[in-house]
């Protein structure tokens, strides 16, 4: 039998998504140049997945906290994915990531559907999210180099307003605003935050 909130948020994913409205919200102020954004042309395709699982205490995701050995956004959280290989869909992409990063098999989950992809300009990624579930909470096993840590994130603190903030910082030479979501003791911002912010906006509209 499926449970309610992954029916309900299959049939939402079907409908319209909130799209730039909902990821703008937790999107850095102020932003990017248009000249720094047209330097960045050639989008790399990339897949990431946000997997719902459920526990005693109800549903839950995944996140991870990157190395400071890969090449881009060092030390920062981000949804388990990656980037498109030849022949391979961005499904396919997001899945395979997931089992390499955080050892979860694509047999345990099934995709429901995606969120709004988003450019990310200062490491020339385009994110395409999906949305999936398994029926109980995966085992995880880091085996890649990029993953330093993972960790889970509950449904009621991540819809709970208190957690979502923002900070003042230099960034790139100026001071800009930085909108957080403050999930397992880390900051999680940037392109993670602006896809959850999407996905909040979804759960919102159905819970």
């Amino acid at each position: 039998m499926i449970p309610e909130l992954i029916t309900q948020l299959t049939q939402r994913l079907s409908q319209p998504l909130p799209g730039k409205k909902a990821q703008d919200i937790m999107m850095v102020y102020p932003g990017y140049p248009s000249a720094v954004l047209k330097a960045y042309a050639q989008r790399v395709p990339a897949g990431v997945l946000i997997l719902l699982f459920p526990r005693n205490d109800g549903w839950h995701f995944f996140l991870t906290k990157r190395t400071d050995r890969v090449d881009h956004h060092k030390g920062q959280i981000s949804l388990p994915g990656g980037v498109v290989q030849d022949g391979e869909s961005l499904m396919e992409a997001a899945l395979r990531e997931t089992h390499e990063e955080i050892g979860v098999a694509s047999t345990l989950v099934t995709v429901i559907g995606s969120l709004t992809s988003f450019n990310i300009p200062v490491s020339d990624f385009e994110i395409f999210p999906f949305i999936s579930w398994a029926v109980t909470e995966p085992m995880t096993v880091i085996h890649d180099a990029e993953v330093d840590r993972v960790f889970s994130v509950s449904i009621d603190s991540f819809l709970d307003d208190k957690n979502q903030k923002q900070k003042k910082e230099t960034l790139r030479g100026e001071m800009r605003t930085i909108p957080y979501f403050d999930l397992g003791s880390e900051q999680v911002w940037g392109a993670t935050s602006i896809i959850l912010s999407e996905f909040k906006t979804i759960l919102q509209d159905i819970l």
